[in-house]
């Protein structure tokens, strides 16, 4: 018997990156932005291509989101969708585009944790999570794309002055960070592994 007879693709062991079909991810695919030219596209591309990785490692979940990761932690799922719903309409609402009175949408002065902490199970709270966060991406999106260039800047209260260079930048660090936790919390909520 050779090798190719013995070799069956069902049962061969798989790198984590092969897991995950990114076909469940409605709307565009990950890694399609340019590796090459202007900044500003390659930033949002790489922006877009960690906002597709977390609906990759949410897709075909419900109220499984909101499951917690182990005590006495409260990070879910839920509550990283609904973290980074508030994190979108800080920096390209509040502080970009000069709105003050945008306002957490999941966390406040009593409750800072609260995208966190009060991200309970319930298919209201799923689909207000995810209707916060496309139509903060979707602000997001518009702002950047009719951005004059990356230095159009905002004044933040923890950093100062901030550009639009300096947000894209934080924001695919931010995703990035919590797409790891992602990872993690998908996996041990059905095995799915994968990037």
């Amino acid at each position: 018997m050779t090798v190719d007879e013995r070799y069956d693709e069902a049962t061969a062991p798989r790198r984590r990156a092969d897991v995950l079909d990114e076909s469940a991810v409605p709307g565009p695919g990950r890694f399609t932005g340019p590796a090459t030219g202007a900044e500003l596209p390659m930033l949002a591309g790489f922006l877009a291509d960690q906002r597709a990785t977390l609906e990759l490692k949410c897709a075909g979940l419900d109220e499984e989101l909101a499951l917690r990761s182990a005590e006495p932690s409260t990070l879910s799922l839920l509550g990283l969708v609904r973290h980074l719903a508030d994190m979108e309409r800080h920096w390209f609402r509040e502080i970009l585009a000069g709105r003050p009175d945008v306002r957490p949408l999941f966390s406040s002065p009593d409750s800072p944790d609260g995208d966190f902490d009060e991200a309970t199970a319930g298919p209201e709270a799923v689909k207000e999570a995810w209707e916060a966060w496309r139509e903060a991406v979707a602000f997001s999106d518009r702002f950047t794309a009719g951005a004059p260039d990356l230095d159009v800047t905002g004044e933040d209260a923890w950093r100062g002055r901030v550009s639009l260079r300096w947000v894209l930048i934080h924001m695919i660090e931010e995703y990035a960070r919590h797409n790891g936790h992602a990872d993690l919390l998908r996996e041990r909520i059905d095995g799915t592994r994968g990037l």
